[in-house]
């Protein structure tokens, strides 16, 4: 249980006692900053990878950084990154995950949750997830570091939810549009194809996913 989480935007974190794996993993990647861009979606396929080890099932991501399961939030990731002074160089990044593993029950203020209990119709031992979490974190973060970004974006791609489909998007003044996900760039940035049929690229705060009742 976290007494002090925190969300995006400042929205609050529910994590109830002995049910969820809530953890921040440290790393210090070795490489220029453009490649650091692109750990939030290297952590969310680590973390499809787990779930997916652990339950039997194939979660997606809702770009950039939710877990989807059968259409609902199954893991949020918010990761911050800490820059050298001096040069303006990565030296470090915290990567906050919080997976919904044997909860039943959510409050009715958040959005479309789902657990891997909810799912499965069975309770998990929540240190399998997290070790296998670990061992998928580890696979992902020498990739990174080998700077196999064409792998990521092909793993990455294969989960995308709603992957070719239009969809409702938001620009950071509220302004909507309509596009259909094309896929990601080997450095994170979105691509979709808007109306016009132009294909815009789009950093993580540009735009954002439009769910029902956000």
């Amino acid at each position: 249980q976290q007494t002090g989480g925190r969300g995006r935007r400042g929205r609050s974190f529910v994590s109830p006692a002995g049910q969820g794996l809530y953890l921040s993993v440290l790393l210090r990647p070795r490489c220029p900053l453009e490649k650091v861009s692109a750990l939030t979606a290297w952590t969310a396929v680590a973390v499809c990878n787990a779930v997916e080890r652990v339950c039997g099932v194939r979660p997606g991501i809702k770009w950039p950084n939710d877990v989807i399961l059968d259409g609902r939030k199954l893991c949020g990731i918010l990761t911050e990154l800490e820059l050298e002074a001096e040069t303006g160089e990565p030296s470090a990044v915290i990567a906050g995950i919080g997976i919904n593993v044997n909860q039943t029950e959510f409050d009715p203020a958040l959005p479309n949750p789902v657990s891997m209990a909810m799912v499965a119709g069975r309770t998990f031992d929540r240190g399998e997830v997290l070790e296998a979490f670990r061992r998928h974190i580890g696979i992902r973060y020498a990739q990174l570091e080998l700077d196999e970004r064409e792998t990521l974006q092909r793993d990455y791609r294969e989960r995308m939810y709603r992957l070719g489909e239009r969809h409702t998007f938001r620009y950071p003044d509220g302004t909507p549009t309509e596009a259909s996900i094309e896929g990601v760039r080997p450095t994170g940035e979105l691509l979709l194809r808007h109306a016009d049929g132009t294909l815009r690229e789009y950093l993580f705060k540009e735009i954002e996913f439009v769910i029902a009742g956000k």
